[in-house]
């Protein structure tokens, strides 16, 4: 059935010319016989770090949205900072560290900013880790928490009591950074992050210095530590220590603490009789957060914001802490949480540990270009 202009219509027409009027009646009965702009189609792409969600979170957000997800998955920031910078990585949800990577990628216009309006879920969060995350991220516009963990050590109890003296400090940087002491470990395999913004700052802390320093004295003094400890090192990798380290193929990790949880876990599950410890060392360690933001160039913006929505829903949230071992920042989510994981004090540290933990502020790009030629020379030993 044809459109037909109702009287207001006819009256406004009334005062323009005969020519005009046709022309803009033409126009507008056009533009209303388009149809309506097509809804964002039902997919979403993710890259997510590996072993970091809830077996059924991916299938539960596509039973209830009718949005299929593609899921890929990475080991290092690096990697995730080089696919954002090369520009249409096609990717929706991406989960950066807070510091420094967010700051960097928030600072060179690599996010788009959050409608808060889509995410129902935003007062659940945790105001102070909100505050914190201001530092990389001013006025939380990009980004929303997802996963927290300091940076720590796991190791094998029943090797290091077999090699090391009785006595030798396991809460602290020792372990890993004395040569005396990790020189012994080397036959049964030493793991270091593949992270120069995580080990140098590990390094410095062991030497009672700030972690967060971005002197170029105190990177020098970090990776000469690592180099001497460099002939000890089986392999640098962001995530191949977790189950190593749970197979007993390696006896001790550098890692991030929820990842060497999962290690834990995974060795009780194999029933083999390898047993992980794990410590935030005494001397100060990082603190990760890990964030959902979007990239500004997301092809399925709605659906984006959709997941992440979805994603800090309490009883999401919390399936996820109890697969991955991290604690997250939606308090209503803290009493699904399994007790046996509100009480590790390596995932909900006490207030004394948390007091030393520190993070990596942004690096210019005189040092990082510095920072990169250290950890080059550290790595390959030359």
């Amino acid at each position: 059935m044809p459109i037909q202009p109702n009287r207001q219509v006819s009256r406004a027409f009334a005062g323009m010319t005969g020519k005009m009027a046709r022309s803009l009646l033409t126009l507008g009965l056009l533009m209303l016989s388009l149809p309506a702009t097509a809804a964002e189609e039902k997919l979403l792409n993710v890259y997510n770090w590996s072993d970091y969600i809830a077996p059924d979170t991916i299938e539960k957000f596509t039973a209830e949205t009718g949005i299929k997800v593609n899921y890929d998955v990475y080991d290092s920031n690096e990697t995730l900072a080089a696919k954002l910078q090369a520009g249409q990585s096609g990717y929706d949800v991406v989960f950066p560290s807070a510091s420094p990577f967010l700051a960097q990628q928030v600072k060179a216009g690599l996010y788009q900013p959050l409608d808060r309006t889509k995410i129902t879920n935003w007062g659940s969060l945790d105001p102070a880790i909100l505050k914190a995350l201001q530092t990389s991220d001013p006025g939380n516009a990009h980004a929303v928490p997802y996963m927290i963990a300091a940076t720590g050590i796991g190791f094998n109890i029943d090797k290091l009591n077999k090699l090391l003296p009785p006595g030798t400090p396991r809460d602290s940087w020792s372990l890993l950074f004395d040569p005396a002491v990790v020189s012994k470990l080397k036959g049964c395999g030493v793991s270091l992050l593949d992270a120069p913004v995580e080990v140098f700052p590990a390094a410095l802390a062991y030497l009672g210095k700030t972690g967060a320093s971005q002197s170029t004295e105190d990177l020098a003094a970090a990776a000469e530590v690592v180099s001497k400890i460099r002939p000890n090192i089986r392999y640098f990798h962001s995530s191949k220590y977790i189950n190593d380290l749970a197979n007993g193929d390696i006896c001790l990790a550098h890692g991030y603490v929820g990842d060497l949880v999962q290690a834990r876990n995974r060795a009780r599950e194999a029933g083999r009789g390898v047993d992980i410890g794990i410590v935030i060392p005494k001397e100060g360690a990082i603190l990760g957060v890990d964030v959902a933001a979007i990239p500004v160039d997301a092809p399925h913006p709605d659906n984006a914001h959709r997941f992440i929505d979805f994603l800090l829903r309490p009883a999401i949230i919390a399936a996820i802490t109890n697969t991955v071992g991290y604690a997250n920042a939606v308090l209503p989510a803290r009493p699904l949480v399994k007790k046996e994981i509100l009480a590790d004090p390596v995932v909900y540290p006490p207030e004394a540990v948390r007091a030393k933990e520190f993070q990596v502020p942004p690096a210019s790009p005189d040092f990082e270009r510095v920072r990169t030629r250290a950890w080059t020379k550290v790595k390959t030993g030359h």
